[in-house]
């Protein structure tokens, strides 16, 4: 195993970021590559700028605006009538392939980039799905791995209007933002033409505009609460809903969950006559120990035993992930069905080796090391705390928190107040983020008085926790995690990639 870059080399090198963007359109997914301690050469960004061409840049524009005039992603209605109409003008372009769904609370994005990787490696012409997206909207529409162009985008995206706007003329309402893209993924899939599609829902699953695909195999991340005001205030409702993604015949991949809710799938799993594979039974984690720069897991998949696999991610969280990841794929080449063999050993490490999930546990800075962490739930807070923990010797943890206004923020912060020794409470760009003197309010309840910093500007509060941070400088222990939302992270990126 080659000896660990500086991050710091690498951050020099990132091209400064497009920060002028529209806040429904800006959702943030977090991160540029992921700037591990180790985990061999740069795979190549999988985040891209701005168009560098301004007539291209001004194209692309152009297209955003018009899509921002529709309803945002977090304005739903319970239909997929509106995108089964859009799909049937185009021609059902979901069904010129093969797909595999992705639902669950946490872990989707992870979870989809370590299948596409895994795809990608046996040689499949892969289209990932994922949202929300960093600097640009082209992010959400990858071919073979990498966002695809911001021509392509302009073009896919001109190629399906005048259907758009058909179906537009004959729906009650418009369709939304988010639906107008997934007609896109799906038509840009066709088009290429993929062998496999890997699709994220957006929010929930039955209801879900990505939910017009009849994919062969179906994962469920783990499922906890969030989005309660839509999808349920239990994670049995909130397994109800995402359920929905399961269907007739498939296989589901279920991660761990909790009782109620994996009642609720398994139920669901055999009214739709589904073969159901669960971690911790028919696939999971055999072994998992801190490397330089990750992990080194055995994994046990529906085939049997892959050993010496290295993950250059963080947290057992993403252990479970590449668990669960690695049994979709198998089951998608029917393997612990109509094949009882492995996949390949070496081009499983060869995959995971190359994995990057960018805005998790990713290091942008060091001295004092500044990671960013999209954990927006106390789910997600939790896992991240026991990642850091676990990969990293901090002395002393400043926290930096900005969340949104419908997110569980006591929750997060109490999952957070363990290890954070003193917490700078800020405000992100959206203009959904919770108000800063509420948050700070509940902040002094879980930390006291004393441990809380209260910087509205994002810039002051990164650099007000890097100074605190670096009166531990001469011990070398102190470390800096900006978290909180997805927005958070990407504004603290695009910051810090500015130097």
């Amino acid at each position: 195993m080659s000896e660990p870059s500086d991050p710091s080399d690498q951050f020099d090198d990132i091209v400064d970021a497009e920060t002028d963007r529209d806040p429904d359109l800006a959702v943030i997914e977090a991160g540029s590559r992921t700037l591990r301690t180790q985990g061999g050469p740069p795979q190549g960004d999988p985040v891209p700028s701005r168009p560098e061409d301004p007539e291209l840049d001004k194209a692309l524009r152009e297209v955003e605006t018009e899509l921002s005039t529709r309803w945002g992603e977090t304005k739903l209605e319970p239909s997929v009538t509106r995108i089964a109409a859009l799909m049937d003008v185009l021609g059902e372009p979901q069904r010129a392939y093969p797909s595999i769904h992705i639902t669950g609370t946490n872990g989707k994005t992870s979870t989809a980039r370590m299948i596409e990787a895994l795809l990608g490696a046996f040689e499949l012409r892969t289209g990932r799905y994922t949202s929300p997206h960093v600097q640009t909207i082209t992010e959400r529409i990858s071919l073979d791995g990498a966002p695809i162009s911001a021509e392509r985008f302009i073009e896919t995206y001109q190629d399906v209007k005048p259907y758009v706007e058909l179906v537009d003329a004959r729906e009650e309402y418009r369709l939304s933002f988010f639906e107008v893209l997934t007609g896109m993924a799906y038509a840009a899939f066709a088009d290429a033409p993929v062998d496999a599609a890997v699709v994220e829902v957006g929010m929930g699953g039955t209801w879900d505009a990505t939910n017009v695909i009849d994919a062969s195999v179906a994962v469920v991340t783990p499922i906890d609460l969030d989005h309660t005001d839509r999808l349920g205030g239990t994670t049995a409702e909130i397994a109800a809903e995402k359920s929905g993604i399961i269907k007739q015949g498939a296989t589901v991949i279920l991660a761990q969950q909790p009782v109620d809710a994996a009642q609720v799938l398994l139920k669901k799993a055999v009214e739709a006559d589904a073969t159901v594979a669960r971690e911790g039974m028919e696939f999971g984690i055999v072994s998992r120990e801190v490397a330089v720069g990750g992990q080194l897991l055995t994994l046990r998949g529906l085939g049997g035993e892959y050993d010496n696999v290295y993950l250059p991610l963080h947290g057992a969280y993403q252990a479970h992930n590449a668990a669960v990841a690695l049994a979709a794929v198998e089951a998608f080449f029917g393997i612990g069905a109509e094949h009882a063999r492995t996949l390949d050993i070496d081009t499983v490490r060869r995959a995971f080796a190359q994995v990057a999930s960018p805005g998790r546990l990713e290091i942008v800075r060091s001295s004092p090391t500044v990671l960013l962490d999209a954990a927006h739930n106390p789910h997600g807070a939790r896992a991240t705390a026991e990642g850091i923990s676990e990969a990293f010797g901090f002395s002393r943890l400043i926290g930096v928190v900005s969340t949104s206004g419908d997110k569980d923020a006591r929750g997060l912060l109490e999952a957070f107040e363990p290890i954070f020794a003193e917490v700078v409470i800020t405000a992100n760009s959206n203009p959904r983020a919770t108000d800063v003197d509420a948050l700070a309010a509940i902040a002094v309840e879980v930390f006291g008085e004393d441990r809380v910093v209260v910087e509205p500007r994002l810039p002051d509060a990164i650099e007000a926790a890097i100074t605190l941070a670096e009166e531990e400088a001469e011990y070398g222990g102190a470390g800096v995690l900006v978290t909180g939302s997805i927005f958070t992270v990407g504004d603290a990126r695009l910051l810090l990639r500015r130097g």
